[in-house]
């Protein structure tokens, strides 16, 4: 289980909360990463500014197409990152807790 959690690689934006500060990363250990971004275990812009939030995530086979994505994201105005965002959760709804829901996109994790 571990090592699935670990290579979990995603694209991924963290928001404060609906139309706040939003944050762009990349990982390689994805549900690793996020639990950091929630919890405040490290220091930086998301625990400076309190962005825990996960409202959009794209997973990635590989982390070199992951980053390239994430460079691309963070080129594009706050405005086309708002729209991608709402496009799948218009309402700004934390996913987090669904990752390992039974039907949830990482529920393979699980078991």
């Amino acid at each position: 289980m571990a090592e699935l959690i670990h290579s979990t690689t995603a694209v991924y934006m963290l928001a404060s909360r609906k139309h706040g500060t939003i944050y762009t990363g990349v990982s390689g250990r994805f549900l690793h990463r996020i639990v950091e971004h929630r919890e405040g275990l490290r220091e930086g812009f998301t625990s400076r500014y309190r962005v825990k939030r996960l409202v959009w995530f794209e997973l990635h086979h590989a982390i070199e197409p992951a980053i390239r994505r994430e460079k691309s994201l963070k080129k594009y105005p706050r405005a086309w990152k708002i729209n991608l965002i709402e496009r799948d959760n218009p309402h700004w709804h934390d996913l987090f807790d669904g990752l390992l829901q039974e039907d949830g996109p990482l529920s393979n994790v699980q078991r």
